[in-house]
């Protein structure tokens, strides 16, 4: 699913999300899933102490991955839903 990335342009890189930021519309199937994402993640490894930034999702086929680093680095059909939109839905 993620394979080689080409270069950013400097157009490009000033593109990326910030970890704070809001998206300005989010889809509600994708926010469903990245949920679904998180707490999947949790029950499998209830050890991890370490909180994700967010997750990068496939607008397409609606997988993902948890994003710990600074800031993520996306594909062309993925968007970053950061982890305080997640984790409202949870509790």
């Amino acid at each position: 699913m993620y394979g080689l990335q080409q270069p950013l342009s400097p157009s490009q890189s000033t593109q990326l999300p910030d970890a704070g930021a809001l998206p300005t519309a989010l889809n509600p199937a994708l926010l469903k899933s990245a949920r679904q994402i998180y707490r999947t993640y949790y029950e499998v490894h209830p050890e991890d102490v370490q909180r994700p930034i967010g997750i990068a999702i496939s607008t397409k086929t609606h997988r993902g991955k948890l994003i710990f680093g600074d800031r993520p680095v996306l594909l062309p059909n993925e968007c970053f839903v950061p982890i305080n939109q997640i984790e409202p839905g949870l509790h």
